[in-house]
């Protein structure tokens, strides 16, 4: 009877791991590369002259690496949230295409179109870039979070673009928000989600 609970629990265990081990692959990358210290930092942060130059990784761990450990908590947090909240929604193929549609969206958006943005790290982006594709999927599903979810992503999004980041976050990271990055990340999560939804749509069609 106890052996029988136990492998239920653990095949319950497996289940949610293998749909959400990219957020503590993400999480995890993130706490090693500040273990790492300032030349990590330097090393890894989006710099668009010098990728443009050969140094592609910073395409990918600019979006990992943080100002410090007051910039990396609350991106943990959130992360953690997301991955509790989108777990139905989001199997580790979604996590992993949305999170790499909303970086390359952040990378091409600020080399094109920011010009003023030297460098820029951090997970926030991205984050946003969950909430978008997380809010759409919710909505197609007839779930009234998804509602919630995109009031609130929009709200913050003008919000940051009419006026600035919102004082939470400018107070804590320890350096300047990049709003930018916030906007460009949404939009490449809904456009994520929007492939994912016409992908399953199809799929399940066969």
């Amino acid at each position: 009877m106890s052996k029988g609970l136990f492998a239920q629990v653990r095949d319950v265990a497996y289940r949610r791991l293998a749909r959400v081990w990219p957020v503590l692959a993400l999480g995890a990358a993130s706490v090693l590369l500040e273990l790492a210290g300032e030349s990590a930092r330097v090393w890894g942060r989006y710099d668009g002259t010098l990728a443009l130059h050969g140094e592609y990784w910073r395409l990918i761990t600019g979006h990992v690496v943080h100002l410090g450990w007051t910039h990396l908590w609350p991106n943990l947090t959130a992360l953690a949230l997301m991955g509790a909240l989108f777990e139905d929604l989001f199997d580790a193929t979604t996590w992993w295409w949305v999170a790499g549609s909303a970086a390359a969206s952040i990378d091409v958006g600020l080399f094109l179109f920011e010009n003023d943005v030297e460098w820029y790290v951090g997970l926030s982006g991205v984050l946003h870039g969950f909430v978008a594709a997380g809010a759409l999927l919710a909505l197609l599903r007839g779930q009234s979070i998804g509602g919630l979810l995109a009031l609130g992503l929009v709200a913050k999004l003008t919000w940051e673009q009419a006026i600035g980041p919102v004082a939470f976050t400018a107070a804590n990271v320890g350096g300047a928000v990049i709003v930018a990055a916030h906007l460009w990340g949404a939009a490449g999560g809904l456009l994520a989600g929007a492939v994912t939804s016409v992908v399953r749509s199809r799929t399940r069609r066969v």
